[in-house]
C-alpha cells in the first residue's frame, strides 16, 4: 500500500497558519490536532516566506520508527537543539554522530546500576533537609513545584560536586530560567535577530549563561588543582580519588575515546545540572501534586512508606519495597512528562505510520499527547497509578509511554530518576500529610514541562 503524501491538519490562519494557537498554547493545539485529525498531522505557523511546518506524529508506532528503528534518518538537526547547543554546550543532551558516541562510551560507565544505587545517600539527605524545612512552612503550605525544583537541584549538585553543593545552587536556580526561556522562544520562533545584536534579550541571555559557565569552570578548576595535589601527596593511591560524580567525569577515559577536555567535562557538568534536575524536579513535583488530590491514593503509598525499616534513611534496597509509590511516579510521568515534546529532523524522505513524511522535514512526537491517546489508555485524563502493574505495562505498545525517549538516544539517566524520586517521595510521605491547596496547575511547554503557577500544598506532621 503506498504512503499518505497528503498528511492532515488545522488550516489555521491565512497569513500566520497556527502560529498565534501555538503561542498561546501548544499543549492544547497538539491535543486538538489529533483528536481532529489523526495520529500524523502537519501544523504550520509563522509568515510565508519564514513559515515552520511541523510533522507531529502521535501513534506508538510511529514514535518507535522515529527514535528507535529509524533513528538514523531523524536527527537533532532542527533550530531549537542549535539553540540549546548555543547556550548549553555540546554535552550528551545535543552532541550527534561520532561525538555523541564517544561521550555516551565514556560516560555509560557513571550511570550503571550499582553506580547509581551509590548515589542513594545524596537523595536522601537532601530529602531529609526538606522533610526539616517543611516543618517552618508558613500556615503549612508550600509550593511542590519550587520546593521540588530546590530538591533536585541540590541533589544533582551534591552528587556531582560532593561537599561544594552549595557552590552551584543559587547560580543555577537564579540563571538557568533565563536561559530556558531565550533558547525556547527563539527555538520555536520563525525568525531570530543575531545572537550578537545588542538587544535587552540577548544581554541577558548572554549574561546569564556565563554565570552558569563561570561557577562550572571555577568548580572544576577547583576541583582538579585539589586532585592534583592530593593525587601528589599520596603517591597517586585511590584514596586521593573523590568519589563524586565530577571526579568520576574528570577519570573517565578509554584507549579508544580518550578522555574529556576541559570544554567537554564542563558540557556535561551543565547538561546533569539541566536535565538532570528540571526533569526529575517536575516528575516529584506533580507526583505530589496528585497525591493531595486523591486521598485514598496517597493512604496506600503512605502505607507502603510505612512498612519501610524505621530508623533509618530509604536506600536503593528499599525500591523492590516501594511498587505502589514506583506506579504513582509512573501515572505522574504519564500525565506530566517532564519532556512533552520532542523534536528531530529528517535526513531522507521516510515513511512513518503509513505517512511519507519530506526530506529536511521537522518532526515531532509528543508524550503529552501519546500518554493521552485514548486508544491506549482508558479515560486517559484520570489518575489511576494500577495502570502500571507490571501485567498491564507488558500488554502495551513500548512506546504508548515514554517519557525518558528511547531507541539509540535514550535518556542515560533514567535509572538514577526513577531512584531519586522514588526514596525522596518515599522520605517525605513517612513525615507528611498532604492536602491540595491548588488543584489545577497552568502549564505551557519549554525546554521542560513548566508550571507557569503555583501548585500549592498544605502539608501536616504524621505522628
Amino acid at each position: 500500500m503506498a504512503a499518505i503524501t497528503e498528511i492532515p491538519g488545522p488550516k489555521g490562519l491565512p497569513l500566520l497558519g497556527s502560529a498565534l494557537d501555538l503561542r498561546r498554547d501548544s499543549l492544547d493545539v497538539f491535543l486538538r490536532a489529533r483528536r481532529d485529525h489523526g495520529d500524523m498531522v502537519r501544523l504550520s505557523a509563522g509568515p510565508p516566506g519564514a513559515r515552520t511546518v511541523l510533522h507531529c506524529v502521535f501513534s506508538p508506532e510511529g514514535v518507535q520508527q522515529i527514535l528507535a528503528s529509524q533513528a538514523a534518518n531523524f536527527r537533532k538537526d532542527n533550530q531549537f537543539y542549535e539553540e540549546l547547543r548555543q547556550s548549553a554546550g555540546n554535552g550528551l543532551l545535543t552532541a550527534q554522530d561520532a561525538d555523541y558516541l564517544r561521550q555516551r562510551r565514556l560516560i555509560q560507565p557513571l550511570f550503571t546500576k550499582r553506580q547509581v544505587d551509590s548515589y542513594a545517600t545524596a537523595v536522601t539527605l537532601e530529602a531529609d533537609g526538606t522533610v526539616e524545612r517543611w516543618r517552618d512552612a508558613a500556615d503549612g503550605v508550600v509550593d511542590v513545584v519550587r520546593e521540588m525544583d530546590r530538591l533536585a537541584l541540590r541533589t544533582v549538585s551534591r552528587i556531582l560536586f560532593g561537599a561544594d553543593v552549595e557552590a552551584a545552587v543559587d547560580v543555577i536556580h537564579d540563571n538557568f530560567p533565563v536561559v530556558s526561556e531565550y533558547v525556547t522562544r527563539r527555538g520555536f520562533s520563525p525568525v531570530n535577530p543575531p545572537r550578537s545584536w545588542p538587544l535587552p534579550s540577548n544581554r541577558r541571555a548572554e549574561a546569564a549563561s556565563r554565570a552558569v559557565y563561570a561557577v562550572c569552570d571555577r568548580i572544576i578548576a577547583e576541583r582538579r588543582a585539589a586532585d592534583a595535589t592530593a593525587g601528589t601527596a599520596s603517591a597517586g593511591t585511590a584514596s586521593a580519588e573523590g568519589d563524586d560524580l565530577l571526579s568520576l567525569l574528570s577519570r573517565a577515559s578509554s584507549e579508544e575515546d580518550g578522555s574529556l577536555d576541559a570544554a567537554e567535562l564542563r558540557d556535561q557538568v551543565l547538561v546533569f545540572l539541566v536535565a538532570g534536575h528540571e526533569t526529575t524536579a517536575t516528575s516529584m513535583a506533580f507526583a505530589l501534586h496528585l497525591l493531595a488530590c486523591h486521598p485514598e491514593a496517597q493512604k496506600r503509598a503512605h502505607e507502603e512508606a510505612d512498612r519501610l525499616p524505621s530508623g533509618r534513611a530509604p536506600s536503593a534496597a528499599d525500591l523492590d519495597e516501594l511498587p505502589y509509590l514506583t506506579r504513582v511516579l509512573k501515572e505522574a510521568m504519564r500525565l506530566y512528562p517532564a519532556a512533552p515534546v520532542v523534536g528531530r529532523r529528517s535526513v531522507e524522505a521516510a515513511e512513518v505510520d503509513g505517512h511519507l513524511i519530506p526530506a529536511g522535514a521537522d518532526v515531532l512526537v509528543l508524550p503529552w499527547v501519546t500518554h493521552r491517546h485514548p486508544d491506549l489508555w482508558d479515560d486517559p485524563e484520570r489518575f489511576d497509578p494500577d495502570r502500571f502493574t507490571p501485567e498491564r505495562e507488558a500488554a502495551r505498545h513500548r512506546y504508548a509511554w515514554f517519557p525518558f525517549g528511547g531507541g539509540p538516544r535514550a535518556c542515560i539517566g533514567q535509572h538514577f530518576s526513577m531512584l531519586e524520586s522514588v526514596l525522596a517521595l518515599a522520605a517525605l510521605l513517612r513525615s507528611y500529610e498532604l492536602e491540595a491547596v491548588d488543584t489545577e496547575v497552568p502549564l505551557t511547554a519549554g525546554i521542560t514541562l513548566q508550571a507557569t503557577g503555583p501548585a500549592r500544598v498544605r502539608v501536616r506532621a504524621r505522628g
